[in-house]
């Protein structure tokens, strides 16, 4: 049997104490050998600096960095322009996103879609880039019905994606539902899972509401009876999402993403106990 492959996210700090905590973290996960890491990318680019920064740090320590690029409210020429940088720094994996428009900024750009950034970085760079795209189990929380979601997701990797990774859910039933329904449409990309380690409720509850993702009634009213007891929430965390990770595990799912919050002691512990 494979090992799993292991995927983990951050973002890009910005404190020079942001930028220590993040080198620990990934001091830290280093050991689980992780296929890639990926950095994400503000709206409308407000982190292109740090992010390109984050990632070339991480490539001089051998790790294989993805940055994240969304298109939205950008031009052909910025985004032609950040991609050469990164092929200038020898990095070879995009993770490839619409994004969203910064709160006051009116113009979207030349892109509205994911589908649209993925066919203009393979007519601009042919095949230099791995390009992941963005899949929504339980669908994006702005698209008109979950068919017409599905139907944006295949575009995407027609487009000329190689592989996809799903915002985090908690029902594994979603996600393998929408895998049956994906390879339907003609998808044949490999479409790992999305892992989000429970370790705050508040702000569980916030970043699901933002995105979309259902955070299961018996879960969310566990979580919020433990109050301000963080040992508590973090044990019953580790619980709900090691088992949701061996269903996936067990279903065969083609490996785990997880959004670390670049912190590494949940996402550690949940592969320690699944003997990642």
């Amino acid at each position: 049997m494979n090992p799993l492959e292991l995927s983990f996210e951050f973002f890009p700090p910005k404190t020079p104490d942001g930028v220590e905590k993040l080198r620990a973290t990934r001091a830290q996960l280093a050991p689980l050998k992780p296929k890639f890491v990926s950095v994400t990318f503000g709206a409308g680019g407000s982190t292109q600096r740090g992010t390109l920064d984050t990632v070339v740090d991480m490539a001089k320590e051998g790790l294989a960095a993805a940055p994240h690029l969304s298109c939205i409210g950008s031009s052909k020429e910025s985004l032609r322009a950040i991609l050469n940088e990164y092929r200038s720094h020898g990095i070879r994996h995009i993770v490839a996103l619409r994004g969203d428009l910064p709160s006051g900024m009116g113009e979207v750009g030349e892109f509205r879609y994911a589908s649209e950034l993925v066919s203009f970085i393979r007519a601009e760079f042919g095949d230099w880039f791995w390009i992941e795209v963005a899949g929504y189990p339980e669908y994006h929380p702005q698209a008109r019905s979950p068919r017409h979601d599905l139907e944006n997701f295949a575009r995407k990797v027609k487009a000329g994606a190689n592989s996809a990774i799903t915002q985090y859910f908690f029902n594994a039933d979603a996600y393998f539902r929408f895998v049956d329904d994906a390879r339907k449409l003609g998808v044949d990309v490999p479409i790992v899972p999305g892992i989000m380690p429970i370790t705050n409720f508040s702000q569980l509850m916030r970043f699901s509401e933002m995105c979309g993702a259902e955070v299961p009634r018996w879960v969310a009213r566990r979580l919020e009876s433990y109050g301000d007891d963080r040992e508590a929430i973090r044990a019953f965390g580790l619980d709900v999402v090691t088992d949701l990770c061996q269903r996936l595990i067990d279903a065969r799912a083609p490996g785990l993403h997880f959004y670390t919050l670049n912190n590494a002691a949940a996402t550690k512990g949940i592969c320690d106990r699944l003997n990642a």
